[in-house]
């Protein structure tokens, strides 16, 4: 790929040839200087001076008195063995321990290389010498160094091109537009505030999942309801109040879902319970982008087309475990539950908080 607006200077210099080696040889034994080779040859004399200090060894004449004398071929030899030796050496061989790591984490765990990276900088303390950054480990799998090969990578293999296609947007929105959420919750600067989806099945009739994420936090909860009708989402948030109770609009004090039939009623309810609802505009789906983010991860483990009745309640608490608990560059590698709990202990007991995720 070309790039026509750059500021890296190309460099115009280049390394002395075989035959200049030559000619610098002959130029020395008829007596020219330093000064006059380069200028036969129009280089600088910096240059030549360190050729000829390269190429000279010490010589012994018949009556074993010593000289020194410039050899083209010593040159071209010492300059071979300097190019070999140049350049940063691989780690490869001495961050063993580290890798031994980074290939249990990303093939049992499911973490991203970057994931692996920065916990082991800020929570295991490991030094530079003993790790690698991200974009190394990334070309150490795609040179297959490792047992985690880019096949495992889910992101890595199933990014493409997309073509976008402008739509005509035949919904209105089902309540307060998203335009009207605060600064505050459109910043991220406060907690509480809340995105929704649903994730279905294999059947219309099967149950679908309600994948609920905190937007400061990214903290994620998932909830099974009988199917996806907005008098399910409408009970689940009656539930989660009645065990909540007076602390329920300071837990969600918003919460941002699309125009699907599901939701129709969530405004009225929240309004109801003391928060707010806002629905995102038609076809917009980047605007609950942390919550999009959520499902993504969850559909690895729950992939389309899985019936949601026979996945275990077990089953479902450990994806949604697993999500929360991931190492996250924008915290510095702290998860999402670290910093959900330092902001829900201020509001409720954390024995509350466990209440509600057993609703799973």
């Amino acid at each position: 790929m070309a790039y026509d607006n750059h500021t890296t200077k190309r460099r115009r210099f280049k390394h002395l040839s075989e035959a200049e080696r030559g000619i610098i040889e002959k130029l020395l034994e008829l007596g020219y200087g330093i000064r006059e080779i380069a200028k036969e040859l129009g280089r600088s004399a910096s240059t030549i001076s360190r050729e000829v200090k390269r190429g000279t060894t010490t010589q012994m004449r018949t009556d074993l008195s010593t000289f020194e004398k410039y050899f083209a071929q010593t040159g071209k030899a010492v300059y071979e063995k300097n190019r070999a030796n140049c350049g940063r050496k691989s780690k490869l061989l001495e961050v063993e321990e580290f890798l031994e790591f980074a290939e249990e984490k990303i093939l049992k765990d499911k973490w991203s290389p970057d994931a692996v990276v920065g916990y082991c900088r800020q929570e295991l303390g490991f030094s530079k010498d003993k790790m690698v950054c991200t974009k190394t480990l990334y070309n150490w799998i795609g040179k297959g160094l490792l047992r985690v090969r880019n096949i495992d990578l889910p992101i890595r293999v199933r990014l493409k091109p997309r073509k976008t296609k402008a739509r005509v947007a035949k919904i209105k929105p089902r309540g307060k537009s998203i335009e009207e959420r605060p600064d505050s919750a459109n910043n991220r600067e406060e907690f509480g505030h809340w995105e929704i989806d649903t994730l279905i099945g294999k059947r219309s009739s099967d149950s679908v999942l309600v994948t609920l994420t905190e937007r400061k936090t990214r903290f994620g909860m998932i909830f099974v309801i009988p199917s996806k009708e907005s008098s399910c989402v409408r009970d689940l948030f009656i539930k989660l109040q009645r065990i909540l109770g007076e602390k329920f609009n300071r837990v969600f004090k918003s919460v941002t879902s699309d125009n699907g039939s599901e939701f129709s009623e969530l405004g009225k309810v929240l309004n109801e319970l003391g928060s707010e609802g806002y629905y995102t505009h038609p076809y917009s789906a980047y605007e609950r982008g942390t919550n999009e983010r959520m499902n993504g991860l969850i559909r690895r483990f729950l992939p389309k087309g899985k019936e949601i009745s026979k996945i275990s309640r077990e089953a479902i608490k450990r994806v949604r475990d697993w999500y929360n608990r991931l190492p996250r560059r924008i915290f510095k590698y702290k998860s999402s539950l670290e910093k959900f709990l330092s902001e829900i202990r201020e509001i409720c007991e954390v024995e509350v908080l466990e209440k509600v995720l057993m609703e799973v």
